[in-house]
């Protein structure tokens, strides 16, 4: 859970410390003293967009940092890890989020620098805020089919994975069986073009670096007289003269002589000498071996020069066409056999192209079909539990109703799939359309929740949606800023006591303006504005019971100095507090009858 979160220099707030609780923190105050200011700071923690203009006037940069605990574990510890982050030594984690005036920004993790991404990957694992804006986008249609889709967890998104792969594939089939048959004249003479050169280079079957070997044959054919003179006096010098003269004993002969010198000297000295003489000996008759085999394989041949020359003309006729050597050569003839691979436009390859795309279709539209089917039944799930949650919102007549229904296509549509029998859109979502109905009373017809609903059922369809998928989610802490914007009177009531059942199995953080909400939360912050010397501050404080007997008279039309008020404050804290006790007698009998049934079972 989020136990605290601090904010520094965030619009009209300086400096704050907000203390929250696992259960209930409702945060209240007049209307711009900066509860707003609460949410954006949980956006900016949880690697939301960032706003130059949310930087508080005459500070530096506005910081947020929020202090989790009990979370490291599971993904989340691995993502700390993956940043070289760490857990404090009380096994809390920390995250930091800094926006400078010029709008630059900079986030940390367990004590290291991170990319915003990392924050917003935690905060997927921890928290979700959901707000007004959030109320408005689940009135579009794509949005209510990702409410069902999470709704529905892994049966949809198990066959959803599955219809996706199969469609990316299909796809690209539809789309170069559409390429090869609007192209096949354009195609078919590139395909000429490309098997021109390819029997051209086969004609003269160049080798892998066969270039350079025959450039280095023409070097030796061309100059094998002037090689032959100094490889000949080379072997003169090394081994001796040709003829034998005496006069001419060769490097050989005048270590022979030298190593009978020192093999029949007197000093032992000189004696030592010898055996590295002799080592050189050999190294110098193997280099006159070598030399001998060089001289007698080194002939002027003109006629094998003639043939090199012939063969590097070959292969510079095909490098001026189609790369800069033979390895390039090579490596284009390679390219173009793949090419031509995907260019036969023959009857054959085209209806070979059809069959594998009709395959294709088949089995995507099963998997269409599985998806919408566990669809089907999700919906019929998430209808009955948010029209539950709906009857303890004021608003027990009201019944929910959630489509799903396919999308229909025709011909022209790139991605049209038959279905059953019937032409539909086949989208990266699938194949289906959903939409939230409302019924408002039982002979009233179902419509589209924003048509159904007034301003103040409105809110209570989406935080009865919200309700429902809470418990669907992994996340702990849940945010809800004036989600029951429009609402008053009982149904206020029967919000604050639905928000407050919510905390027994997540840490929820409401902002609101309604005391009937407040009262029942398990703590209660208060956002306070003042003015010192012409410049606004805010700063938020936990209010103590005797305070939040005067915040909610305040909260009521300004009530505060009212006996009346006061009263009525009172009165709201009662009710709270006797649901709050008779939920955990409801809770308390419910475990002692399943260990019961346990017992029993046993």
């Amino acid at each position: 859970m989020l136990a605290e979160m601090r904010i520094q220099g965030l619009g009209v707030i300086e400096d704050a410390l907000l203390e929250l609780h696992p259960g209930f923190t409702v945060v209240t105050g007049e209307t711009g003293a900066g509860k707003t200011m609460v949410v954006s700071g949980l956006h900016l923690l949880s690697g939301g967009r960032a706003e130059a203009s949310k930087v508080r006037n005459g500070s530096g940069k506005a910081v947020v940092e929020g202090r989790f605990e009990g979370v490291f574990a599971g993904h989340v510890a691995r993502i700390v890890a993956n940043a070289g982050g760490e857990a404090d030594d009380d096994g809390s984690l920390i995250a930091l989020r800094s926006v400078t005036a010029d709008g630059r920004s900079r986030a940390h993790l367990g004590g290291r620098s991170v990319p915003v991404n990392v924050l917003a990957d935690l905060a997927d694992r921890l928290l979700a805020v959901h707000g007004q804006n959030d109320q408005l986008r689940l009135l579009r249609p794509a949005e209510q089919r990702a409410v069902l889709d999470r709704f529905a967890g892994e049966s949809v998104a198990a066959p959803l994975h599955q219809y996706r792969e199969i469609r990316e594939e299909w796809l690209s089939v539809v789309a170069e069986l559409a390429q090869r048959q609007n192209r096949s004249r354009e195609l078919a003479q590139q395909a000429d073009l490309l098997r021109h050169g390819l029997d051209e280079i086969a004609a003269v079957d160049p080798q892998a670096g066969e270039d350079g070997e025959l450039a280095e044959q023409v070097k030796r054919l061309a100059a094998a007289d002037e090689l032959r003179t100094s490889a000949g006096a080379a072997q003169a010098a090394v081994t001796g003269s040709l003829d034998g003269d005496p006069d001419q004993p060769g490097a050989l002969g005048l270590l022979g002589e030298a190593r009978r010198r020192l093999a029949t000297a007197e000093d032992p000295v000189l004696r030592e000498l010898e055996p590295r003489l002799a080592e050189a000996a050999v190294l110098l008759a193997d280099v006159g071996a070598e030399l001998s085999t060089y001289l007698d394989g080194l002939d002027a041949d003109p006629e094998r020069l003639e043939q090199v020359l012939a063969r590097q003309a070959e292969l510079k006729k095909l490098t001026r066409k189609y790369a800069a050597d033979v390895d390039g050569v090579l490596a284009w003839a390679a390219d173009a056999r793949a090419r031509l691979s995907t260019m036969d436009t023959s009857e054959e390859a085209l209806a070979e192209l059809a069959a594998r795309r009709d395959e294709l279709a088949a089995r995507l539209a099963e998997r269409a079909t599985a998806v919408s089917a566990a669809r089907t039944r999700a919906a019929a799930e998430l209808a009955e539990a948010v029209t539950t949650e709906l009857a303890g919102l004021a608003m027990g007549q009201a019944q929910i109703e959630v489509t799903v229904q396919r999308r229909p296509a025709d011909a022209a549509d790139p991605q049209a799939l038959t279905v059953d029998g019937e032409l539909v859109h086949a989208g990266s979502e699938g194949i289906d359309e959903v939409e939230l109905l409302l019924r408002a009373h039982a002979a009233a017809p179902a419509l589209p929740v924003h048509k159904a609903a007034s301003g103040g059922e409105l809110s209570r369809v989406m935080l009865a949606i919200e309700v429902v998928l809470a418990h669907a989610d992994t996340v702990q802490t849940l945010v809800f800023d004036e989600v029951d914007a429009g609402v008053g009177g009982r149904a206020a009531v029967e919000i604050g006591r639905r928000l407050a059942r919510l905390a027994r199995s997540h840490q929820v953080l409401v902002v609101t303006h309604l005391p009937q909400v407040a009262a029942f939360a398990d703590r209660h912050l208060v956002v306070d504005k003042g003015t010192a010397e012409g410049v606004t501050r805010s700063d938020v404080r936990t209010l103590e019971p005797s305070e939040r007997v005067r915040e909610l008279a305040r909260m009521l039309a300004g009530m505060e100095g009212t006996e009346s008020g006061r009263a009525h404050a009172e009165e709201l804290l009662a009710v709270a507090e006797a649901d709050k006790l008779a939920a955990e007698k409801e809770s308390k009998a419910r475990s002692s009858k399943s260990a019961r049934k346990r017992g029993s079972s046993r």
